[in-house]
């Protein structure tokens, strides 16, 4: 053992159980563009089991599990040498055998690779160890390729309620890093909290215009009602004829606002939710790397040559700074698409107010009618019915957006 690792604890190994560390431990990597280990800190050594010697100038796959199924590093490698990060849940294997899992978070640098892990606790965590087994067994047993094992990955995470890889990976590193302040008797980081509480508002806007796309198709069967009920009455049916075609169109522009605002790359809704879960990717990420940065201490004092270290921390300062930004730049797409969204909001209460002019019709017509009015009655009620529950959720997605900027004018003050 060198120099290097004079400090490190010993610790009794032996067996094929897991590596124990605490939730508090933090540690990082710095590699090459191959892969190769250039610098660690003494945890990734300790938890490892590897001396500085036997890590420094090997490839990082020394440490890794035969149970990580090959489709997880396709995507892992394939996102940094597209010069994106990433972040991954990682089996482990220290040089007697066990293992450890870890959140990894890494992204590309001048000349290589940076890498921050934490120790994973999660729910979420429970439920991607069943899916890489799942992944692993398939490639072991029926030769599935890493690539075909990356495309099965991504398509089971919707299952999980991500709709990509971006969108369950910002939600995995805030996860964890809630998780582990509590674990460790810390107050979540508020840049965190707050992108924490836009990410769950900006999914409750989606269960507000998935429901309001359901009630405008139970009541789509109104005009079709209507149309019925005017054959039947002849002459006198006219006038309802005519208020069920100004009622079909209204419908479905109110149809067609819906759905240009949660679908496609383009919608208000997809870039809301995209920018805000690319904020808090970035801001967690920015957590981890300036905590790590303060971690340097111990081995500055132990290394014979602290010139990589002081190096690594000046990066990590550095990038935690760079992240920030980024996520402020995340923040001016928000606050614009909420903007967009509130103009938008005004042009479906136009449609609703147009909704509540045929439903006045509607009542005027059916007390003409007299007697044979008692079917236009029970329309006007399916009327009332829908056009007071599409209020209520416009007025909730009000709310929810106004929700939205609030905190995105507290993170723009502050990024």
């Amino acid at each position: 053992m060198t120099q290097h690792d004079s400090q490190l604890v010993s610790q009794s190994r032996g067996g094929m159980g897991e590596v124990p560390f605490e939730a508090s431990c933090m540690f990082y990597s710095r590699t090459d563009e191959r892969g190769i280990i250039v610098e660690g800190n003494s945890i990734f050594r300790r938890i490892s089991g590897f001396g500085w010697e036997e890590l420094k100038g090997a490839p990082h796959k020394l440490v890794r599990h035969p149970d990580m199924p090959k489709g997880v590093f396709h995507i892992y490698w394939d996102r940094l040498k597209s010069g994106k990060q990433v972040a991954a849940y990682v089996k482990n294997q220290s040089k007697d055998g066990r293992y450890y899992w870890v959140l990894a978070v890494a992204w590309p640098i001048a000349g290589g690779y940076l890498s921050v892990r934490i120790k994973p606790h999660t729910d979420l965590f429970t439920k991607m160890k069943d899916m890489y087994a799942d992944l692993r067994q398939a490639e072991l047993e029926d030769g599935v390729s890493a690539a075909r094992s990356a495309e099965t990955l991504l398509a089971r995470l919707p299952e999980l309620g991500y709709e990509d890889y971006d969108a369950y990976m910002s939600a995995v590193l805030s996860l964890e890093l809630e998780d582990r302040a509590k674990r460790c008797g810390l107050p979540l980081d508020p840049q965190q909290q707050r992108f924490l509480t836009m990410v769950r508002t900006i999914g409750q806007i989606r269960e507000e215009t998935d429901r309001m796309t359901e009630i405008i198709k139970m009541i789509r069967t109104v005009p079709m009602n209507m149309r019925i009920l005017a054959s039947r009455l002849e002459n006198a049916g006219g006038p309802i004829s005519a208020i069920s075609v100004n009622y079909g169109s209204m419908l479905d522009e109110m149809a067609s606002w819906v759905t240009s605002f949660v679908e496609g790359k383009d919608s208000t809704y997809v870039r809301m939710r995209e920018t805000i879960e690319r904020g808090q990717f970035l801001v967690c990420a920015a957590i981890m790397q300036r905590e790590m940065s303060t971690l340097f201490e111990e081995d500055i004092k132990s290394a014979p040559d602290t010139t990589a270290l002081n190096e690594d921390r000046e990066t990590l300062q550095a990038e935690a700074k760079m992240f920030h930004k980024s996520a402020g730049e995340a923040l001016k797409v928000v606050e614009s698409e909420a903007t967009r969204l509130g103009r938008s909001v005004l042009d479906m209460k136009r449609y609703v107010t147009g909704l509540s002019s045929t439903r006045m019709m509607c009542k005027i017509e059916s007390a003409a009618l007299n007697g044979s009015g008692d079917s236009l009655s029970g329309i006007v009620d399916q009327l009332d019915a829908g056009q007071d529950e599409i209020e209520a959720r416009l007025a909730r997605i009000v709310e929810l957006n106004t929700i939205i900027q609030s905190n995105t004018a507290m993170l723009r003050a502050v990024t």
